[in-house]
C-alpha cells in the first residue's frame, strides 16, 4: 500500500462541529473509519497549531483511493485537506537508479 500525509484545515463551521461533536478523539475515530472504508489504515493522527489543524499519515491501496478520500472530505466544506504521497527510503533508492533523459531549461 502507498503512504500519504494528509494535512487538514478546519473552517469556522468545521471548528464549531468539532467542538459540538466531542472534540479530538471523536474526529480521530471518524477519520480512522473513513480511511478504513477506503481500504486503508491510519498510521498516526496529530493535532497541530499553526497553518494546519491536523496531520494524518495513512496507508491506502492507491492514488484513486487517496483521491476518493480527498473528494469525500473536501466536498462537505467543513475541512479542507491536502494529500501528499510519501516515499520510503527504498523507493527513493529505486528512483535514483532510473536513468532518464532530461534537459534543464535554457540548456
Amino acid at each position: 500500500m502507498a503512504r500519504y500525509l494528509i494535512r487538514a484545515r478546519y473552517t469556522a463551521e468545521g471548528t464549531k462541529g468539532l467542538i459540538k461533536g466531542g472534540g479530538g478523539t471523536a474526529r480521530r475515530k471518524a477519520v480512522q473509519e473513513l480511511i478504513s472504508s477506503a481500504g486503508g489504515e491510519m498510521e498516526s493522527f496529530y493535532w497541530a497549531l499553526g497553518d494546519d489543524d491536523a496531520y494524518v499519515t495513512v496507508q491506502l491501496p492507491d492514488n484513486v483511493s487517496a483521491a476518493a478520500v480527498s473528494l469525500a472530505v473536501n466536498q462537505v466544506g467543513a475541512v479542507t485537506i491536502k494529500t501528499t504521497p510519501l516515499l520510503t527510503a527504498e523507493e527513493l533508492d529505486q528512483a535514483s537508479r532510473k536513468s532518464l533523459n532530461y534537459r534543464a531549461p535554457g540548456q
